[in-house]
C-alpha cells in the first residue's frame, strides 16, 4: 500500500486483479466514507503480491480498506503481523458473506497467523479451526474501533467439531419401500463398502425412491470427512448461511442436461463440479443413458482415482471426488423391455442404440448391476405394508427400517476402519490392486470359483478386482474374517449378464 504525496487523486490496484477486485475501488471508497472516516484525496496504489498470480474474488475489500486507513494515519500504528483480514464490503461499510472462509482459515493457521478477522456471518464456519482466534466483524467501523482500542471485538468461541455432526437423514426410509428385497440388499452392500451401482428397471419400480433412501443407511460422517466436504462447499458458496460445517453426507442429483463442466468442474477460474460436491456422499444420476456421452466419459478417471484435476489457463487444480455412484435407467426408450406384463413397443435397433449410449469402460467401473423388477400387485394392495410383506416374502429385510440396516452397515465399516488404519483408506471400494492382494486373501476354493467367473462373465482385470472388493464387503457384513465361496457367489449375482 502506497499513498503518494504528489500526483492526481486515484486508486490503482496492481497484481493481476479480476473484475470483482477492480470494482472494489468503489466499494472501498463508499465504505470508508459511510463509516465516518476520510478517504484520502491522493494517489493510492494497492499492490497484490505476488504480481504474477491472478487474484480472484471480493475477499480483498476489507484488507484494502484497512490498508488505506492505516497508511493515512487514521488508525494508530498497531502490530497486525500475526493477523489476517478478509471479507467483502457493502457500500455502507458492513461485511457480507464471503465464500471459501474455511479454506482460508486453515491456510491462516498453517502460515502461523494467530488472529483472523472476517465477516460476522462467516464466524461459525471458521470457529471449528483450533489454535486460531476468530474475530467476527460486523462493519468496517467496528474494526476501526477495535484497532483504535475504542471498543473491543470479542473473539468467537471455539466450536467442538464432533459435537456439530448430526445423524444421517434421508428423504425415504427403507421400510417405506414395498418389496424389492434384493435391491435393498444390494444397497446395503453399496453403503457398507462404498461401491457404485447401476439400477435398471421398468418405470415405477422404485429405483429413484431406493436411491434417495440410501443416505439413511450410510455411516455418519467422521470429523475428517466432514472437514473435507465442508471445504468444498465453502469454496463453492454452497455452505448454508450460519452453518459451521456440512453435517450429513452429500446427496447430489444433477439433471441429465448438466454440462461436462457442471458435472466434472472447471470454468475460467476452475471450480468443483457435481462429482466433487458429492465427495464422501452419493451422486445419483437418474436417466443415466440420457446424459450426453462426452459428459459420462469425463467421469472415467475420477471414478477410478477418487479425484479430478482441472487444467485451465488460470491454473491447475485438483478436487477430491470420492463418491458413491448410483445410476438408474430404463431398459429401453419406452421402458418396458423384458417386462412380463406390459409389452415393449421399441424396435430392436432402438433398444440397442439406447443401451449403447453408456460405454463399456463406464459400465466396467460400476461394481453392482441390478435389474429392478416391477413390484408385485399383492405387495402393493396389502392393508399393512409391513405385515403383508412379511407374509409374502418371509425375508427379514422386507420390514427393516433404515436404522436397523444402518447398524449392520456401521459394523462393517468399523471392521474396514480397523483393517485400513495404517493406509488412509475409508472403505473397501477405495482399495487398489496392491491393497486387494494384501487384505483380500482367497482360499483355493475361492480361486477356483473366480477362475470360472472370469471365463463365464468375460471379466476384465478391473472387474476381477472389483468383484473381490464386493466379496470382501459381503464378508464384512457377515462379520467374517475371510472371504468364502458364498460371498463370491453372492457378488457374482450383481455382475451384468453376458449377451450371447
Amino acid at each position: 500500500m502506497d499513498i503518494a504525496a504528489s500526483g492526481l487523486p486515484a486508486l490503482t490496484i496492481v497484481g493481476l486483479p479480476d473484475k470483482a477486485i477492480e470494482e472494489s475501488k468503489e466499494r472501498v471508497r463508499s465504505a470508508i466514507k459511510n463509516s465516518g472516516c476520510d478517504f484520502p484525496s491522493k494517489r493510492i496504489t494497492v499492490n497484490l503480491s505476488p504480481a504474477d498470480l491472478p487474484k480472484v474474488g471480493p475477499a480483498y475489500d476489507l484488507p484494502i480498506a484497512l490498508g488505506i486507513l492505516l497508511a493515512s494515519g487514521q488508525i494508530p500504528p498497531v502490530d497486525i503481523s500475526k493477523s489476517l483480514f478478509l471479507g467483502e464490503l457493502s457500500l455502507d461499510g458492513s461485511l457480507r458473506h464471503t465464500n471459501g472462509i474455511l479454506v482460508m482459515a486453515i491456510l491462516a493457521k498453517d502460515r502461523g497467523f494467530k488472529h483472523l478477522f472476517l465477516p460476522q456471518v462467516n464466524a461459525q464456519e471458521a470457529a471449528v479451526i483450533k489454535k486460531l482466534a476468530i474475530f467476527p466483524v460486523a462493519t468496517l467501523l467496528d474494526l476501526f474501533k477495535h484497532l483504535s482500542q475504542i471498543q473491543e471485538i470479542k473473539a468467537e468461541p471455539h466450536l467442538q467439531f464432533g459435537k456439530l455432526l448430526a445423524k444421517a437423514e434421508a428423504e425415504f426410509d427403507f421400510a417405506d419401500v414395498v418389496g424389492q428385497e434384493q435391491t435393498k440388499r444390494a444397497m446395503e452392500i453399496v453403503a457398507a463398502g462404498g461401491h457404485n451401482i447401476f439400477l435398471r428397471g421398468v418405470p415405477g419400480a422404485g429405483k429413484t425412491m431406493i436411491a434417495r433412501a440410501l443416505p439413511g443407511i450410510l455411516p455418519d460422517l467422521t470429523e475428517e470427512e466432514a472437514l473435507e466436504v465442508t471445504k468444498i462447499y465453502s469454496i463453492t458458496g454452497n455452505l448454508p448461511e450460519g452453518e459451521a460445517i456440512i453435517k450429513h453426507r452429500p446427496f447430489r442429483s444433477p439433471h441429465h442436461t448438466t454440462s461436462r463442466i457442471g458435472l466434472i468442474g472447471g470454468g475460467s477460474h476452475p471450480m468443483p463440479g457435481e462429482i466433487s460436491l458429492a465427495h464422501r456422499g452419493v451422486l445419483f444420476l437418474d436417466e443415466f443413458p440420457e446424459f450426453p456421452r462426452h459428459v459420462l466419459e469425463a467421469m472415467r478417471q475420477p471414478m477410478e482415482d477418487g479425484k479430478v484435476t482441472v487444467s485451465r489457463a488460470a491454473g491447475t487444480l485438483t478436487f477430491p471426488a470420492k463418491f458413491i455412484l448410483v445410476a438408474a435407467s430404463n431398459p429401453c426408450p419406452c421402458g418396458f423391455y423384458g417386462d412380463p406384463v406390459k409389452k415393449c413397443h421399441c424396435l430392436p435397433g432402438q433398444i440397442l442404440r439406447y443401451q449403447k449410449r453408456i460405454s463399456g469402460p463406464i459400465l466396467d467401473r460400476i461394481d453392482l448391476h441390478l435389474e429392478v423388477p416391477a413390484v408385485e400387485v399383492e405387495k402393493l394392495t396389502g392393508s399393512k405394508i409391513g405385515e403383508n410383506q412379511s407374509k409374502i416374502s418371509g425375508n427379514r429385510q422386507s420390514t427393516e427400517t433404515s436404522a436397523v440396516i444402518k447398524k449392520r452397515v456401521q459394523s462393517a465399516r468399523n471392521l474396514q476402519t480397523k483393517r485400513f488404519r495404517s493406509t488412509g483408506l475409508a472403505c473397501n471400494a477405495e482399495m487398489n490392486t496392491r491393497e486387494v492382494k494384501q487384505f483380500c486373501s482367497l482360499s483355493s476354493a475361492c480361486l477356483g470359483l473366480m477362475r470360472q467367473a472370469v471365463s463365464q462373465f468375460h471379466l476384465s482385470a478391473r472387474s476381477y478386482y472389483r468383484l473381490i472388493k464386493v466379496s470382501r464387503t459381503i464378508a464384512d457384513l457377515a462379520g467374517e474374517k475371510e472371504i468364502g465361496p458364498n460371498h463370491i457367489a453372492e457378488a457374482l449375482q450383481y455382475k451384468p449378464k453376458v449377451e450371447e
